[in-house]
């Protein structure tokens, strides 16, 4: 599913309990200095990621100053965040001239610790080619070096290296939960390009499908996605990046599936299964 760029005037963009990504929540939040935000999300864990700006966060006995230190894009520095367990009670204020501000969010009944994850305890990951086409860089804000504090939640920031190329593949999915084969795990993806008036091809081929479906992604644009292989392909001359949000039904590593017809090409891309290992 494509949302299109619009203004939500800090409502989410998914909301809890959604009819097509009910794993998923995700908003995004923009404040100019002073001004605050509030919000509570029962029965879903969430994290606090500023696209651009600098925020303070304030949960009852729990305290984050300065998160953030890009100014200008998301291309602009490394990005920081703040985990805020299931249903708690979270306001973060702006302390730059303004502020862009992703809040995640996946489904998940236990309460955990609050924390933050500061820019060098960002993990990241670069793999592919420029011969391949697919050359990428990772950073995982809630990865594997978090996974024995968070429930259900991944949160990446996804980068095409270099102008233009393939993301996402080779084609996988991961909407049935048969492990150790597959699991279930509703993504949301949020996109930006550099220069911004770029744009990407969003591909979603359902099983047993000859053919998929194309959506035309341009900055700002959301793709939930539910079921299918989803590659993803930016057009020559831009950079690409997307926020993502990956909620697990049954549990919080991904295992992702690929399509039996193009899984060779594993062994193609360089450093391919070290991404895949990361997604825990």
């Amino acid at each position: 599913m494509h949302i299109r760029p619009h203004q939500n005037n800090n409502k989410p963009i998914v909301d809890a309990q959604d009819d097509f990504v009910p794993l998923n929540y995700f908003n995004i939040v923009k404040l100019k200095q002073g001004e605050s935000f509030e919000y509570t999300v029962a029965g879903y864990e969430t994290c606090i990621v500023p696209a651009t700006g600098t925020v303070d966060v304030v949960m009852d006995g729990f305290t984050a100053t300065d998160l953030g230190e890009r100014r200008e894009n998301v291309w602009d520095g490394e990005p920081e965040g703040v985990y805020v367990p299931t249903g708690r009670h979270v306001t973060f204020t702006c302390k730059s001239d303004d502020a862009e501000v992703f809040i995640a969010g996946a489904k998940f009944d236990e309460v955990l610790e609050p924390f933050a994850v500061r820019k060098d305890e960002i993990d990241m990951v670069q793999y592919g080619s420029d011969d391949s086409k697919t050359h990428r860089k990772i950073k995982h804000i809630l990865g594997q070096k978090q996974h024995d504090r968070v429930g259900r939640l991944l949160v990446s920031e996804l980068y095409t290296v270099g102008a233009g190329g393939w993301s996402g593949f080779p084609p996988h999915k991961h909407d049935t939960d048969r492990l150790p084969i597959e699991t279930r795990h509703d993504e949301t993806y949020n996109y930006r390009f550099r220069p911004d008036h770029g744009s990407a091809i969003q591909l979603i081929q359902e099983e047993g499908d000859d053919h998929g479906v194309g959506h035309h992604v341009r900055n700002g644009s959301t793709i939930c996605l539910r079921t299918g292989y989803h590659p993803c392909v930016a057009m020559p001359g831009y950079e690409m990046y997307y926020f993502t949000i990956l909620g697990g039904q049954s549990q919080r590593s991904l295992k992702q599936y690929f399509q039996p017809e193009h899984e060779y090409q594993l062994k193609t891309i360089p450093g391919i299964m070290d991404m895949v290992a990361k997604f825990k």
